[in-house]
């Protein structure tokens, strides 16, 4: 028999969608995408090099490491956050194209092609859609195994 859990796929959204969250998103998703090029990892390689370069310059001392620490922890701790903010959001719409996929395997809706393009909002309200869905599909189960 299902077990039903009290989830809701908005239970963490923000309201604020047209504002802040919104602009985020976006912001977090070109940077990721941005952070995976090969010129992202160009410019790091370059700046390693003038880095390097430098070295001399600096007489290789505690200031010249301190620049290329300083400087790489920053870079990594903000881009982890964007980076989860971009894996969140496409979980979240991979959970629910299977949610469509397992309600209906012949008759598929074609708005879930690219749902990982809509908002936190939209993704919200199609995720308590589907919630709805299964829970009236446990409560029909649990009704037939009454009456057999």
């Amino acid at each position: 028999m299902p077990v039903s859990v009290g989830f809701s796929y908005s239970s963490n959204m923000t309201t604020n969608e047209n504002g802040g969250a919104r602009g985020f998103q976006l912001f977090a998703t070109q940077a990721a995408y941005w952070v995976g090029t090969k010129w992202a990892f160009l410019a790091a390689l370059l700046a390693i090099i003038i880095w390097l370069a430098a070295g001399p310059y600096f007489h290789y001392s505690d200031t010249w490491q301190l620049i290329i620490n300083t400087g790489t922890t920053i870079v990594t701790f903000l881009v982890v956050f964007l980076i989860q903010n971009t894996q969140n959001r496409d979980a979240r719409a991979i959970h629910i194209k299977l949610d469509e996929i397992i309600k209906s395997i012949d008759q598929a809706q074609n708005e879930m092609i690219d749902v990982e393009h809509l908002s936190d909002a939209e993704l919200a309200r199609l995720g308590d859609k589907y919630q709805r869905i299964r829970e009236e599909c446990d409560t029909r189960s649990m009704q037939r195994g009454k009456h057999s």
